[in-house]
């Protein structure tokens, strides 16, 4: 089975193959137990970012890695890509500039681990 780590680089390869945008890799395993990793990429077209998304899935199923759900391939400004321990979004500029999920995720507070504070 694959790690976070590792489907996280790969999937970031293949974006940067595919010539996605201003990859970014967020590590929200403090913030949240759904997932270890967001992945945001921009696309410069509906269809660049159905191909980016595409991509990654083709890769990940050549590594034995079937997505848990993909969400957005038929509207055209955002796509999302779930891996489980990765999860991927790929969005036109302008709806990455408005929800400016780098800046959300970067300002959530630290959880603390149970062992902390008793």
């Amino acid at each position: 089975m694959a790690t976070a780590e590792t489907l996280r680089d790969l999937a970031i390869s293949v974006l940067d193959e595919h010539k996605a945008l201003d990859i970014k890799s967020i590590d929200v395993r403090k913030q949240t137990d759904i997932t270890d990793y967001l992945i945001i990429a921009s696309g410069t077209s509906d269809r660049h970012l159905r191909a980016l998304a595409d991509a990654v899935m083709a890769r990940m199923r050549e590594e034995g890695v079937k997505p848990i759900g993909k969400e957005g391939l038929t509207v055209g400004d955002w796509v999302l890509v779930d891996l489980g321990d990765v999860v991927i979004h790929v969005m036109r500029p302008e709806v990455r500039d408005f929800y400016q999920l780098e800046r959300l995720w970067g300002e959530l507070p630290q959880m603390r681990s149970q062992s902390e504070g008793h």
